[in-house]
Formats: C-alpha cells, sequence, structure tokens
C-alpha cells in the first residue's frame, strides 16, 4: 500500500540514501514537431539516480540517463536524435540533472530547482514532484518542460520542431543500508 509523503515521513528520511530501480523507473519526452500540429514521443531505456535526506531534511537528487539509450520507436528518427543536431551522444553520452533546492508544499508535493545538462548544454529547471511512500521504497512521478534550445539543440528545419519540450520522469527507489552521516 501506498500513502502520500507527508510531514512524518520527513523526520523519518532524515539521514538517508535511496538508490533508483531501474527496472521499475522511466524517462521520457515529448516534443512538439509540425509546426506544433503533432508531437513526437521517445523515453529512455538506462537510467540511474541517488536521492539523499540529510539529517537536516534537506533533499538532494541526481538522475543520469544514458542518452544513447533512447527509444521513439524509429530506428532512423532514433539515429537522428542521437547526432550532433540533437544530442551528440558520441560526445555527450550522458544527460544529467542535479538538484540545487527543493521545497516542501505539502500533501506529497515537492518543488525541485536544478540543472539538466544535455548535449553540451545546461538549462536551469523547475520540477514539480510528487511523492508516495510505499513501505520499504519511494516513488517519485516529475514533470517540467524545457526549451531545448538553450541545450544546443536548435536543429529545426523549415520551424517544425517547437518548443518546449516536455519531460516526465517516474523513479521507483530502494534505500541503501548506510545512513548518511
Amino acid at each position: 500500500m501506498s500513502t502520500t509523503y507527508s510531514a512524518q515521513d520527513s523526520h523519518q528520511l532524515a539521514g538517508t540514501r535511496w538508490r533508483l530501480d531501474p527496472s521499475g523507473s522511466s524517462a521520457g519526452f515529448r516534443v512538439p514537431n509540425f509546426w506544433g500540429l503533432s508531437s513526437d514521443k521517445g523515453r529512455f531505456q538506462r537510467l540511474d539516480g541517488r536521492l539523499e535526506v540529510d539529517e537536516n531534511q534537506q533533499w538532494r537528487i541526481e538522475l543520469t540517463i544514458d542518452a544513447a539509450s533512447l527509444d521513439t520507436g524509429s530506428r532512423r528518427r532514433d539515429r537522428h536524435l542521437r547526432s550532433a543536431d540533437f544530442f551528440d551522444v558520441e560526445h555527450h553520452p550522458e544527460v544529467r540533472f542535479r538538484s540545487s533546492s527543493v521545497s516542501d508544499h505539502g500533501a506529497g508535493q515537492l518543488h525541485v530547482e536544478g540543472d539538466l545538462e544535455a548535449a553540451g548544454g545546461r538549462a536551469r529547471l523547475q520540477v514539480e514532484l510528487l511523492v508516495e511512500h510505499a513501505g520499504d521504497r519511494l516513488d517519485l512521478d516529475a514533470a517540467a518542460t524545457v526549451d531545448q534550445r538553450r541545450l544546443g539543440m536548435t536543429y529545426s528545419p523549415l520551424r517544425m520542431v517547437r518548443t518546449p519540450t516536455a519531460l516526465s520522469v517516474h523513479a521507483r527507489l530502494q534505500p541503501e543500508r548506510e545512513r548518511i552521516r
């Protein structure tokens, strides 16, 4: 049984580390194209991450995605997205997110700010995060948007590719055995 994260959980989580369970986690994107008349969707097959809650209940979130693991259901499109026009996986094999601040808005909702690094660029993100505490695991659902041009992804023949790109992450986290000191 899962319950929405609460202030009581915050005290219980203090001093803990959590590791992403790839088998129960996913990361995806949706980008408008054809002048906004349709959109392309994709997901990443390989990701890793961690969450730390220090003794002062300050959260630190990190997510690392293997950029080459993207899958849109079209091999041709995937090859193009991996190219220098977009993710440039040869030179930038990872997409990374690191939080810089996390604030609790109550009822299991957190507001997270941090930096997204991809394709050699960096963009500041504001992420809305829903937290559920389910026994010995945490489930996090995150949503954000990013103007992919800020990451250097400017390829758009005839200006068909639009902004912003919608990002979504579901992260299932398992506790690490050792507490933070």
